[in-house]
């Protein structure tokens, strides 16, 4: 059984380190002492910028949408990563947004979709939209929504206003969006017919091309002058 968001907040707190120091330079240094710079904001306050212990917020933000308690000074803050910059190249966190939630108030986050189940045999399972946007309240942010795919024939499509949805979420994508698209998948013999006849259309356009180059004129049509020949 999954674990309430408050556990999960409890689980990843965070001891942060108020900083004083900003720009390039500054983020540099942090990120060389294995820390990560943020900044935290939200419900009218000043932005507070701190650094964050590296390790643990990556850890903590393997989980989409993870609640977080960020202390500062001895005061916890429970929080939402907005933003997080990620290195191109390096498994690293460069840089995290971070906005202020309260117990019962309601965020609005983007939750991913999770498939359960086998569609039947020779069908193809296409996922048209990877999450959801919901609106819940910030201690009760679904993991994932999960979408039942068993035994489901070719043809079937499943909406976003098909979805089966936590208790109190409210879902804020456009109900007609599709999310899972399921068809008939393609035999090899079809597979096999489809690219012979397009082998064939090739090889005829490569003859067409090949007739049309070596070409006489059409009668009445005055040949090239030959070199050294006036016009």
């Amino acid at each position: 059984m999954p674990q309430s968001k408050s556990a999960d907040a409890a689980r990843n707190k965070l001891v942060a380190i108020p900083r004083t120091s900003f720009g390039k330079g500054a983020a540099r240094t942090i990120r060389r002492e294995h820390n990560i710079p943020a900044v935290m904001y939200g419900h009218g306050t000043d932005p507070v910028h701190i650094s964050l212990p590296g390790h643990q917020t990556m850890l903590a933000l393997k989980v989409a949408n993870a609640l977080l308690t960020i202390e500062i000074d001895g005061e916890d803050h429970l929080a939402l990563a907005k933003d997080v910059q990620r290195d191109p190249i390096r498994p690293v966190i460069e840089h995290i947004d971070l906005v202020v939630v309260r117990l019962g108030e309601k965020v609005n986050v983007d939750v991913p979709i999770h498939l359960v189940g086998t569609s039947e045999v020779e069908t193809v399972v296409s996922v048209e939209n990877n999450t959801v946007e919901l609106s819940v309240e910030a201690t009760q942010i679904p993991e994932r929504v999960e979408v039942s795919i068993e035994g489901l024939s070719a043809g079937t499509q499943i909406h976003a206003s098909d979805l089966v949805l936590p208790t109190g979420a409210e879902l804020l994508t456009d109900a007609d969006s599709l999310i899972v698209n399921i068809t008939q998948a393609i035999s090899a013999e079809e597979l096999e017919a489809e690219m012979a006849a397009e082998l064939a259309e090739l090889g005829g356009g490569a003859v067409a091309a090949a007739e049309a180059e070596g070409a006489e004129p059409e009668e009445g049509a005055e040949a090239p002058a030959a070199e050294g020949e006036k016009a």
